[in-house]
């Protein structure tokens, strides 16, 4: 625990705002400040590492960047509730991940209709321009709250009964990997803003960033569908782990 006083410092201290950060950190993550506490407030913090209130206020910023702070005018500065968090280079089923974290699912069925292929469409699945395909828009929600705008085609080749499915019993991910196995999938991840369509289906603001995460399956030479989701940003974090040999 830091000691107030002055400390003399060498060139191997982390910076001051760190060992603020730090301590702050520490205690969210090891459970002594449970989701909702209100943490120390700025003077408490400043007096007990014996720093000035600027190296405070900047610790007290990374971590409310960083998701696991909360500050509210005027209130003072609370522990956040952990954003969810996807892992970017897997495909998982977000019901699932949802229940894990011991949260309710949810989802609106807002379109399931059979259309025409256009000609970005009948490339993505490999088909004739103008072939019949599945397209279903579904809105995911967790404890009520929209985390996730499901655009997705899906080629009749490979689920031919998909538009009978009833999808607030099943989501879309669970029926299509029941049928088969995903042997390949690209994905790609953009920054985007909201229409006003989007915005209103995940009631967000039209300023509110979003995750535009695009994703093409294969079952063997099959293309089983394309599919694009739009994830809140305030909502929503997408992660990925990478190990070296």
């Amino acid at each position: 625990m830091a000691r107030k006083g002055k400390r003399q410092s060498n060139d191997t201290d982390p910076p001051l705002y760190r060992r603020v950060k730090e301590y702050i950190a520490e205690r969210i993550l090891d459970a002594s400040w449970a989701v909702g506490t209100r943490i120390p407030s700025e003077n408490d913090l400043t007096e007990q590492f014996s720093v000035s209130r600027m190296t405070v206020n900047r610790a007290l910023r990374e971590l409310t960047d960083e998701g696991l702070l909360h500050r509210i005018k005027g209130a003072g500065t609370y522990v956040a509730e952990p954003k969810p968090q996807s892992a970017l280079l897997e495909i998982r089923n977000l019901r699932e991940e949802i229940i894990e974290r011991g949260h309710k699912y949810s989802c609106e069925v807002l379109i399931m209709e059979t259309v025409m292929a256009d000609r970005q469409t009948a490339r993505a699945l490999d088909l004739a321009e103008g072939s019949t395909v599945f397209h279903s828009l579904v809105l995911q929600m967790e404890d009520d709250v929209p985390v996730e705008l499901e655009d997705r085609h899906v080629n009749p080749a490979f689920a031919p009964d998909y538009f009978m499915q009833d999808f607030t019993r099943i989501t879309t991910f669970e029926y299509l990997d029941a049928l088969g196995p995903m042997t390949k999938a690209e994905r790609s991840v953009d920054a985007v803003l909201p229409d006003r369509r989007q915005q209103k289906h995940l009631r967000i603001g039209p300023r509110e960033p979003c995750l535009l995460v695009k994703r093409r399956t294969w079952c063997g030479d099959l293309v089983v569908g394309r599919t694009s989701s739009l994830l809140p940003g305030s909502r929503y974090r997408l992660f990925g782990v990478q190990t070296y040999s």
